[in-house]
This record gives C-alpha cells, sequence and structure tokens, in this order.
C-alpha cells in the first residue's frame, strides 16, 4: 500500500511526494525562488506553518508575503519579536497577548512602569537587531503539562492564566525566537528575514482582559509589511492622516473643544456649529424631498420598553441610566423603539405604507473613557436616523431607492469611492428561511440596480435581518462605515406594531433602519479630515473674507459683505490696521474659500481682487462677476 501523498496546486497542477512531506519542502520542490519566499502554507483551506507536515492529499497554497495572509503573519510575527526585545531589555516584564489588527499589531505587557517613547526606540532597535541575526522561528507542539511547566519557569503568570483558559487543548504550539518563548496558534514566519519591514508606533495603557476593573498593561503598538516600499507608503499616509487629524483641525480652525468636565460629548464652537448645521439642513432636505417626514422622539424611555426589545439584556452595560419615583429609565442608546411608538398611534393601513420617518435623534452611550476619540468617538451623539415601515413586497424597491440617494449624498460630500457590504443570515435568527430569502434577494438587486459591486459577507446579519453596510473611502484611502440599511422583522413584533391589510386583517409591517451619515458628529469629523479641515465652499464655516488695505476702504468693504450676505453667503470683514500680507496669510492658515482684497482702485471701480483658497491669484474683477462665480461654487457641492 503507498504512503505516497499527492499535492494539488492552486493552478491544478499535482506533485507527488513519497510520503508526508512539509509544506517547506514542497515550495522548495517547486524552485528555490519560491522556497525563499514561503512564509506558510494553506492546506484544504486551512492556514498552517510552513514546517507542518501534510500527511494525506490535500489542495495546497503557498503564502507568501505578496498575499494578504502573509502580510498577517508577518504582522503576528513582529508582536513575537516585540515579546524577545521587551525580554532582554526588561526581564521582570511579563508578556500578555500580542494579536493582529488593521495594519497592524500589538503587544499587551506588565511592567512595574509605563513604557517612555526612549524605551520604544530601544525595543525598536533590538529588534532590528535581532532581525539581523537572520535567526529560524522554530515550532514545537507541546503538551498542556509541559506548556504549563515552560511559563511557571519564566514567571509568565498571564500565559499560565491564558492556559487556564483554555481546559480542552492537550498540546498547544510553542514558538522559539531564540532563547525568547511564546504560545499561538499560529502560524509564524519561519525565520525572521521576513521580518525588517516593521515600525513601532505609539504606546498606550490597556486592561487585562479589557476590563477597567482589571489590572492595567502597556501596550506597544507596531506595523509591518511585506517591503519597505510598503511600510514607507504607510509611514507617508499616517503622516498625512496626522496632519489631518480632525482634533488638531478642530483647535486651529476654532470648530470645536472637547472638556473633561463632560468627557466623551462635544462643545460646539460658533464656527464648527455653522457646519453642523449645513450637513443639518442638507440632510433635512434630502429627507424632504424623499418622502420621509421628520420626527422627535423624547430622550429618557422607560426600561420595560428596553426590555421589550431587547436593547436591556443587550445593551444595558452601555446605557445611562436614572430613576424618578420608583420608576427606572434609560436615556436612548438609539432612536428605533420612539419610532415605532409614533407609528402605532392611529390605525396605519396599507395605503400608508412604505411610511418613512426621519430623526436628527440625540443619543446617549457610555462607552468606556479609553475608546473615545475626539469627535469621532463620542458618548453624546445625534444620528440621521431614519425607519421605514413598509410590507414585504416593498422592501426592494425601499432598499434601490435608498442606494440611489445615499450615492448621490456622499458625491454631494466629495466621497465616490463606496464599498458596499450584504451580511446575511446567521445561524441563530428569527423569520422563516423564505422571508430572509426575499430580504436578502431584495438587498443584492437594490445594489445590482444601482450599478454598484457589492461583497457577501455569510452569517454577519443580525438575529432580526439582513442588512447593507456601506463604508468610504477617503482621500487618503482609508475607509469608514458610514451608512447602512437594515431589515427588521422583529421589533414591530416585540413592540405589536400592525397596520390593516388590503384584506382587512391585521399585519405586521417589516422595519427597515436606514442611516446615511450616521453619526452626524464622526461624519463631520471624518469630513473635516477628507478635506483637510479646507471644506468646500457650501460647507466653509466662513466663506469670504473681505478686508481692505487702509483704512479709506472700510465703508467699501462693509458695503461689499453686506451685498454678498444679501446673497446667501457667509462672510466676514477684517478691517484690522494690520498690513495686507499679513492678514492674506492669516486667513489663509484658515482655510477660507476666498479673500476680497480692496484697495482705492478696486474702490472706485466697484471690483474685488480675489485669491481663492491656496493662494490662487484670481486677479481683479467686479463685484456682480465674483458673486457669479461664488453662486456656481455653491451650486457645484463638492
Amino acid at each position: 500500500m503507498s504512503n505516497a501523498v499527492h499535492i494539488t496546486l492552486p493552478d491544478g497542477s499535482q506533485r507527488e511526494f513519497p510520503g508526508p512531506v512539509t509544506v517547506a519542502e514542497v515550495a522548495a520542490a517547486i524552485g528555490p525562488g519560491l522556497a525563499k519566499n514561503t512564509v506558510a502554507g494553506k492546506v484544504d483551506g486551512r492556514l498552517v506553518d510552513a514546517c507542518d507536515l501534510i500527511t494525506h492529499d490535500a489542495a495546497l497554497q503557498i503564502i507568501t508575503p505578496k498575499d494578504e495572509e502573509g502580510v498577517e503573519i508577518i504582522r503576528h510575527s513582529c508582536a513575537h519579536l516585540v515579546g524577545h526585545a521587551v525580554k532582554q531589555l526588561y526581564p521582570t516584564a511579563k508578556m500578555v497577548i500580542g494579536p493582529v489588527i488593521e495594519e497592524g499589531f500589538y503587544y499587551d505587557i506588565s511592567f512595574e512602569r509605563p513604557f517612555t517613547p526612549e524605551d520604544m526606540a530601544a525595543i525598536e532597535k533590538r529588534m532590528k537587531e535581532l532581525i539581523a541575526q537572520d535567526y529560524d522561528v522554530i515550532k514545537k507542539m507541546t503538551p498542556r503539562a509541559e506548556v504549563i511547566e515552560v511559563f511557571k519557569q519564566r514567571g509568565e503568570d498571564y500565559k499560565l492564566r491564558l492556559v487556564d483558559d483554555m481546559p480542552d487543548e492537550k498540546a498547544m504550539g510553542l514558538y522559539y525566537h531564540q532563547e525568547y518563548v511564546d504560545m499561538c496558534r499560529g502560524p509564524h514566519v519561519p525565520n525572521t528575514r521576513f521580518l525588517k519591514a516593521f515600525k513601532l508606533t505609539k504606546l498606550a495603557g490597556a486592561y487585562w482582559r479589557g476590563d477597567a476593573k482589571n489590572e492595567q498593561l502597556q501596550r506597544v503598538y507596531g506595523t509591518a509589511w511585506a517591503d519597505k516600499k510598503a511600510l514607507d507608503a504607510y509611514i507617508t499616509r499616517m503622516e498625512e492622516a496626522e496632519k489631518r487629524d480632525h482634533r488638531k483641525l478642530g483647535r486651529e480652525l476654532d470648530l470645536f473643544h472637547i472638556d473633561e468636565h463632560s468627557p466623551g460629548t462635544v462643545f460646539w464652537h460658533p464656527k464648527g456649529w455653522t457646519l453642523w448645521q449645513e450637513v443639518e439642513q442638507y440632510m433635512r432636505r434630502v429627507y424632504r424631498d424623499n418622502g420621509y417626514q421628520e420626527v422627535k422622539g423624547p430622550q429618557i424611555l422607560d426600561k420595560a420598553l428596553w426590555e421589550k426589545t431587547g436593547h436591556w439584556d443587550k445593551y444595558r452595560d452601555n446605557m445611562f441610566t436614572t430613576e424618578s419615583e420608583k420608576r427606572d429609565y434609560a436615556l436612548k442608546p438609539m432612536n428605533c423603539p420612539g419610532h415605532i411608538l409614533i407609528f402605532k398611534q392611529g390605525v396605519k393601513s396599507y395605503r400608508d405604507l412604505p411610511l418613512r420617518y426621519g430623526e436628527f435623534g440625540a443619543c446617549h452611550r457610555n462607552e468606556p473613557t479609553g475608546g473615545l476619540h475626539g469627535i469621532m468617538r463620542v458618548r453624546a451623539f445625534t444620528q440621521d436616523d431614519g425607519h421605514i415601515f413598509c410590507t414585504e413586497d416593498q422592501i426592494q424597491a425601499e432598499v434601490t431607492a435608498f442606494s440611489a440617494l445615499l450615492q448621490k449624498v456622499y458625491a454631494d460630500f466629495g466621497f465616490t469611492d463606496i464599498i458596499y457590504k450584504v451580511a446575511t443570515r446567521p445561524e441563530q435568527r428569527i423569520g422563516s428561511d423564505a422571508i430572509w430569502d426575499k430580504a436578502e434577494r431584495a438587498l443584492m438587486e437594490s445594489l445590482r440596480a444601482a450599478g454598484s459591486e457589492f461583497i457577501v459577507s455569510p452569517g454577519d446579519g443580525a438575529f432580526y435581518g439582513p442588512k447593507i453596510e456601506y463604508t468610504l473611502k477617503d482621500a487618503i484611502g482609508r475607509q469608514w462605515q458610514c451608512g447602512t440599511i437594515q431589515v427588521d422583522f422583529s421589533m414591530a413584533e416585540r413592540l405589536n406594531a400592525e397596520y390593516v391589510g388590503e384584506d382587512g386583517a391585521r399585519h405586521r409591517p417589516v422595519m427597515l433602519h436606514r442611516a446615511i451619515v450616521g453619526s452626524m458628529e464622526r461624519f463631520i469629523g471624518i469630513l473635516i479630515e477628507q478635506h483637510a479641515g479646507a471644506m468646500p465652499t457650501w460647507l466653509a464655516p466662513v466663506q469670504v473674507v473681505v478686508t481692505g488695505i487702509t483704512d479709506a476702504q472700510a465703508g467699501y468693504v462693509q458695503s461689499v459683505a453686506q451685498t454678498l450676505r444679501n446673497q446667501g453667503l457667509r462672510v466676514e470683514t477684517d478691517l484690522r490696521n494690520e498690513k495686507i500680507t499679513y492678514k492674506i496669510r492669516e486667513h489663509s492658515l484658515q482655510k477660507i474659500p476666498y479673500i476680497l482684497v480692496v484697495g482705492d482702485k478696486e474702490k472706485e471701480a466697484g471690483a474685488v481682487a480675489v485669491r481663492a483658497r491656496g493662494n490662487v491669484d484670481l486677479g481683479v474683477m467686479p463685484l456682480a462677476e465674483f458673486a457669479r462665480r461664488a453662486a456656481a461654487d455653491l451650486a457645484a457641492k463638492a
């Protein structure tokens, strides 16, 4: 009986080996170039280490740094390399966990003092020295009892706790970086030569198991890529992101601030509130022009309502609660139950459907302090929330109209690159398969009707229905999931919402939860970063500044400003006794779309000298001509 192993490669070709063979040996048999670049393998769809044996006929994909999985493995191995360097530099440190995250990795470490930037530089330097040794990373599947003994001898208390969390594991993978050993399911790189394109990025605090009640740890963040070119591109992107940071620009442009007296909430300054109002009033017009009725629900609702909807069980820890006259209440974390209560007032007929409610609903969620981030992640936020009550047969038409509307809105704000994901039925769900079939088909057909390619994410739908998630790509390639439409078969049932059908019987409406911009605070933060603070003219808090060269033009400056205000422009004047070059520079730094300079010649001619943002000199033109130009700029939106 033959023990030969047949390996099928992605191109359909086969290789035969006389017995069990490692991924690395298959790569070597194909060619030395591939062998040198083999990070790991995928055997019958499962990632394995390059040193793992294939003992049966199998399909194999060789994973290299060119593959997405290869880059993730490099990042994971870099986390272990952090551990190696830290234990050499700080022997009393105790290692906790080191997972891969988007575009990078981190390692949580217990140490007697906070790490400093100097420590981070020292760790990165030692990592580079270790990489230069070009050593092999050795994997050993190790019996549980031996794993416990290894970590006892090394004093790695947190590793022992992690072992305790896996009582059913009889053997575990230990990965050896020379004298350093770490525990992991893997796979990992076979040699440190794959880890050269990395950089440590920041330090932060963290809690054991992510619970603020537990002890605090040190977190070392880093990034790693397939090669130096990709790393350099990432660093450039991060430098650009830093320049665009909405928190920095919010201060510089005097838009808002966050105050310790109310953590996780936003204090909007006049310019920032002007920006907010432009976004809100635009969205209000979108509601009005697309058949939505704007409503407003209360902030505080009885605990019993949240229990009926299921939110109390799922979100209790994130809800702000209060008590009055021996009744428990919660500040609403979302708007949907309030909209159902509005829907239930009065008898609704099938002729009333689809019924579209929209609300700029203020919500509160008790986010942990460590998760707060400028105006992007806050505790008090306003959603452009909407709910559509419809019949099953109306789902597709409503979703199709919504997808088309969302695309237009995003384009007006300057976003044209959108990623679409359809999340389908999970194993645990409510509703019949026939209804799920109809809902999922409606979501997919709506995107096809809009000419949009989409990704299917199997099993990622909510228990109450499938959904589309709309993710924006910004000017530097970052992704922001903002919009969504979710099909809900559950909430109307839980809160006993009904309509009278054509047959005269009572029916449950389908509820479509939809948002375009999502959290207003977060979306405005994204807008600020997308445009690097240089908002399109229609959104700019100040659209025009008019300034004179000397005091002799003060009256004309005021007259020009008033003329433009009468045409709907947001205009400021600058009558300070300062050099004109100083004033132009100052307003340029404030990213004002247009700066109008007037001297005696412009005053006599009824004209203005126009500078557009970016130090573009448009020359002298009659005031009426500039007004027409500004009006066209406003009409063009983004």
